[in-house]
């Protein structure tokens, strides 16, 4: 090699091979990374409890008598062990914030985190602000409804049925509210109520309750074609929870002098045919019967968000308590809706309480021309559907509970 060339050889080598390592870096795969889920956040489960939804149509039998006055005698004191064993905390998988979400949002879907399937996101509301004294919210409680329509239907063995239990959970821990859950089997299918608890100690227990689980067949739809189909569920099953979430958010404890407990009933909503061989009200029946200590009264909040409104008197509730409840009502405006007349008999979820002498009201309307049906959906619901029946609620623990 002339010498004159000799000079350029080994700058040239040196440049061809640092090029050649630059390629290959470049076309080498990223190394995997992975996002830390925030802390205090909580993640739905991948695996759906199942559970039966139960509604009676009115009961022809005549209501046992009911003891005329309220609060009753022999009503107790909250206990650490208010329920059997086998009842324990709940401990929802952690949830994470996808990049989809805006800041500050909560994933509530099943897989991984972050990505996978269709994102639902749904902002925990803080159960103070800046100290601010909160009243329920209409709006609010309709967005409690809107989350759990969007985890689509909630029979049990659903997706769905799995997913909104959890999200249940989460939004009860979020608001500060000692969660448990009670499980169950039926007919060899698991299924659980949650309860939320605060208060604890400070007096007798009242529990306030609705069911979350929906209808498996929508057998009153007008076309047969759709009968077989599910029941979306927004005023039967997700109005009645929307009440108690808000409710959790806003109820100012201090002024409550009880112990409180949020009930969300599993496996109500499967009678007459629902899934076959089922009973109505199974997760509701199991708490009652299985209690420990003897609350001193027990409201249903149940197919109140019915944008045209009725809430009769049901004959299996309490008399008295009834009327305070109604009284109050009209106190606040709400005369037009609390109807003060008997009309319907339900075998509903308040009926396991009454059977153990627990003065138990039904807050319920029966008159709703999409029960059991696909129609069941959030456009036949209204924000101040579930305004009356929380804001009644929320005055009575507050102001008229002694």
């Amino acid at each position: 090699m002339p010498h004159r060339f000799r000079k350029l050889f080994w700058p040239l080598i040196t440049l061809a091979l640092l090029f050649l390592g630059a390629c290959q870096s470049s076309t080498a795969p990223d190394t995997p990374t992975t996002t830390p889920s925030p802390e205090g956040l909580a993640v739905v489960s991948e695996t759906a409890t199942e559970t039966p939804v139960a509604y009676l149509p009115p009961a022809t039998s005549a209501p046992a008598a009911e003891p005329d006055a309220y609060p009753p005698a022999d009503a107790q004191g909250g206990s650490e062990a208010a329920y059997p064993a086998g009842t324990g905390t709940a401990t929802p998988a952690p949830m994470c914030t996808p990049p989809s979400c805006a800041e500050g949002e909560v994933y509530h879907c099943p897989g991984d985190c972050p990505g996978g399937c269709g994102t639902v996101c749904a902002t925990p509301t803080p159960a103070s602000q800046d100290g601010q004294e909160l009243t329920f919210s209409g709006e609010n409680a309709f967005t409690y409804l809107e989350d759990q329509m969007a985890f689509g239907p909630r029979y049990p063995g659903s997706q769905g049925h799995g997913a909104v239990s959890d999200y249940i959970i989460q939004q009860l821990q979020t608001l500060g509210w000692e969660t448990e859950v009670q499980p169950l089997t039926y007919q060899g299918v698991q299924g659980r109520n949650v309860i939320g608890r605060a208060n604890q100690g400070v007096g007798p227990i009242i529990i306030l309750g609705a069911h979350y689980d929906t209808r498996r067949i929508a057998e009153h739809s007008a076309d047969e074609e759709d009968r077989d189909d599910p029941v979306p569920g927004a005023v039967d099953g997700a109005s009645g929870v929307a009440v108690l979430l808000e409710l959790a958010r806003t109820l100012d404890l201090e002024d409550v002098p009880r112990e409180i407990w949020l009930a969300f009933f599993d496996m109500e909503d499967q009678g007459g045919g629902g899934m076959p061989g089922w009973e109505w009200i199974v997760g509701s029946t199991y708490m009652a019967e299985n209690l420990t200590v003897t609350p001193e009264a027990m409201i249903l909040v149940d197919m109140v968000g019915d944008a045209d409104q009725q809430l009769y008197y049901e004959g299996h509730s309490d008399p008295a308590l009834r009327r305070e409840l109604w009284r109050i009502a009209g106190e606040l405006g709400y005369g037009e809706a609390f109807i003060p007349e008997m009309k319907y008999t339900i075998t509903d979820d308040h009926v396991p309480f009454t059977r153990r002498g627990i003065p138990a009201v039904d807050i319920i309307d029966f008159d709703y021309p999409y029960w059991h049906t696909v129609e069941d959906t959030a456009d036949k619901a209204s924000p101040d559907s579930l305004l009356r029946p929380g804001r009644t609620l929320e005055v009575w623990l507050e102001e008229h509970v002694e």
